[in-house]
């Protein structure tokens, strides 16, 4: 792993010095609707555009990536072992997991170069089109339908609380700044239901899902606004028993985590990482770990994601 991230820290050098040299030869930039000043979007589609130099498209022989830090990295890198496999064949690359620890990581490292493509949670992904470049292409999912997931608000099963209200003043979890269900999502819909975060209560930021939830078991928090695919996965892997936590809120469905790729790789790489992406079948014990979800499937941010862009626009400006 070491050395994994030794190559992934001299990747992002090199990227980091050719996008300083190639940046004074992109022409204006009229159109970039909720990007960075680094991005433009000429197209309208909502995500950056690739760019107008040839000079500065990358196609790098070995590629990194990553993906979101909801859970214990190590769980993943294990997972999507036999998926990192099948596209080093794929695209005759080599291809290194790297294990970020936070969201936060996660974005700046594609920000910066050291990822050429990355799986983002929910809410994140919003974040890292407007500010990284990326370009999400992909979710999970089965049967032709991306998966979706709500955000749902639990206590403890032996806890008396039975409506939102009744968490004021309460030791209430939150996950990260930029997560959908664990923040954006919560600060959104739960003052319709008589609890207003920041004024009811001071949320606190577990950092994961998985820890909001073994906080609310454990007596940490008194509630908790996660995943509901996240309770699910640990519920399925025996990491809890489902019926020692009670959900007092689930809000409508939203799309899951999105794969996306930086916007300023080689066009003819990013069509074959597609392809790659979609001819891969998830193996048995990954498309249990994942709700039963079989393959990826193609997504457009303008459309899947409209309804966290709403509910990101409705918070506005988030505190530290």
């Amino acid at each position: 792993m070491r050395r994994y991230q030794a190559l992934a820290a001299s990747i992002v050098l090199a990227a980091t010095v050719t996008v300083g040299a190639f940046a004074a030869t992109e022409p204006p930039c009229h159109q970039r609707a909720e990007l960075g000043d680094a991005y433009c979007d000429t197209d309208g589609d909502l995500v950056a555009d690739l760019p107008a130099d040839p000079s500065r498209w990358r196609n790098p022989d070995t590629l990194v990536w990553a993906f979101a830090p909801i859970e214990d990295p190590a769980v993943y890198a294990q997972l999507f072992r036999p998926f990192t496999q099948h596209l080093s064949s794929c695209l005759d690359r080599q291809i290194v997991y790297y294990p970020v620890q936070s969201v936060a990581a996660e974005i700046g490292a594609m920000r910066a170069g050291r990822l050429h493509f990355a799986g983002f949670s929910t809410g994140p992904t919003v974040e890292a089109v407007n500010t990284a470049g990326a370009v999400p292409f992909a979710a999970k999912g089965q049967k032709g339908e991306v998966r979706g997931y709500h955000l749902i608000a639990i206590v403890r099963a032996d806890k008396p609380y039975r409506m939102l209200q009744d968490l004021k003043g309460k030791r209430v979890a939150h996950v990260s700044p930029a997560s959908n269900s664990g923040n954006v999502a919560a600060r959104a819909l739960f003052p319709a239901q008589g609890l207003v975060p920041d004024v009811d209560y001071r949320p606190i930021m577990s950092g994961a899902h998985d820890k909001s939830v073994m906080g609310v078991i454990s007596g940490d928090y008194d509630m908790a606004a996660v995943a509901s695919d996240v309770v699910e996965r640990l519920v399925e892997r025996g990491a809890i028993d489902p019926s020692a936590i009670r959900i007092l809120y689930e809000s409508p469905l939203f799309p899951t985590s999105a794969f996306a790729h930086a916007h300023d790789l080689h066009p003819d790489l990013t069509a074959k990482l597609k392809s790659c992406f979609f001819s891969f079948r998830f193996p048995a014990q990954m498309s249990a770990a994942f709700n039963g979800d079989e393959q990826f499937l193609p997504v457009r941010y303008d459309k899947e994601w409209q309804t966290v862009r709403e509910v990101t626009a409705a918070v506005g400006a988030l505190p530290d």
